[in-house]
Order: structure tokens, then C-alpha cells, then sequence
């Protein structure tokens, strides 16, 4: 693994879901689950010419972050007002194939925090059903990665979200996690030294 300079090429934007696809294949090895969500999304890919753009209604990628203080070991989540529920940064490809790049964008994004650096490749891979509303029910074919926030990071949001948290791995019973969201968190503590 890596940290990324924020001029590193993996971070420039990217066409083709060659780029994509190799970015899937380069996460690093993990359990059943993320084997599974490996699997499923490379099937995807080779079946759905259009998986970087969310006009493929069925499912699309996306590019996940889990954001990391390195001296508290807390981590940052967003209270998403679309799916009222505690998540991770994180958002559509919207036609980019440097996935790395899509979690740090929608990182950066989504919390405010400038300086965040992510670090390759991807730690988990994840699929996950989003429910109907404005779009049809449809998969979001996840790629998620670690990000490191600077000291004294200070989170403020955006219209995406009801509230930002900072929360260590003991607290995440409280925010109600569905379990690919622990598993990434565990995932980011184990590969928090081989960046730092």
C-alpha cells in the first residue's frame, strides 16, 4: 500500500472501465465477503459496458473512503440525508476510472476536510442495494479506500449530509453500522501502519 501524493497519476481522471476493473482487481486480498463483492463486481463490469455512469440504472461504481485520524484511530462518518443512516464518504464514478481519485473527490467533498491524502489500493470491496426514490432500486458497486485526514482535521459538511462524527472503533455500535461498514473500519485500522 501506498499513501497517494496529491499529484500522483492513479488520482488524474481516467476513462474506461479497463482503469476501473484494474482497480478492482488490485484491492488488497480480504474475507468471504469482500472475495464475494470482488467477484460480483468484475462480473458486472464485463456485462454493463456503462458501470461508471449512473445511467446504468441497475448498478453503477462507486468510490467509498474511510477517513482516519492516525493519532486518535477515530474515524469520520456523515449522517447521509438521503438514506438517513450513518455512512462513509463517498459517491458516484460519474464516467471516472480513477476510482482512488472518485473516494478522494467525494471525500473532500462530503466533509470539508482539506489535506486528505488516500491511500492504494482499495482495502474492501463491498456491493450494496440502494432503495428506490428518486432513481429505481439499483447496486452501487463499491470501492473503498483508506484516507488520511491531517492533524486537527476539522470537518463542516455539505447540503449531503445532517451531521458529521468522529467516532473510535468502540463507538460504532451506536451509530447503527450495517456490517460491511465495521468490516471496512476494522479493515482501515490493519492497514493504517503500512501507510504510515
Amino acid at each position: 500500500m501506498k499513501l497517494l501524493a496529491p499529484d500522483a497519476p492513479e488520482l488524474a481522471p481516467a476513462d474506461g472501465l479497463t482503469v476501473a476493473r484494474a482497480h478492482v482487481e488490485a484491492a488488497l486480498p480480504g474475507g468471504a465477503a469482500h472475495e464475494a463483492a470482488r467477484k460480483q463486481i468484475l462480473d458486472f463490469v464485463d456485462r454493463h459496458p456503462d458501470a461508471l455512469h449512473r445511467s446504468c440504472l441497475t448498478g453503477h461504481l462507486t468510490g467509498s473512503a474511510m477517513v482516519v485520524d492516525p493519532a486518535t484511530r477515530r474515524f469520520l462518518f456523515m449522517h447521509h440525508v438521503k438514506m438517513d443512516r450513518w455512512l462513509q464518504p463517498g459517491g458516484h464514478a460519474d464516467g471516472d476510472a480513477a476510482l482512488p481519485g472518485v473516494a478522494l473527490r467525494e471525500a473532500t467533498e462530503e466533509t470539508g476536510v482539506l489535506g486528505l491524502r488516500v491511500a492504494a489500493p482499495a482495502i474492501d470491496l463491498d456491493v450494496h442495494l440502494i432503495p428506490a426514490g428518486k432513481d429505481p432500486e439499483h447496486l452501487h458497486l463499491d470501492s473503498r479506500y483508506l484516507v488520511i485526514a491531517p492533524p486537527g482535521a476539522v470537518a463542516t459538511g455539505n447540503h449531503e449530509s445532517h451531521d458529521l462524527r468522529w467516532a473510535g472503533l468502540d463507538e460504532l455500535g451506536a451509530l447503527d453500522l450495517d456490517e460491511g461498514t465495521v468490516r471496512l473500519a476494522e479493515r482501515a485500522l490493519e492497514a493504517l501502519p503500512l501507510v504510515l
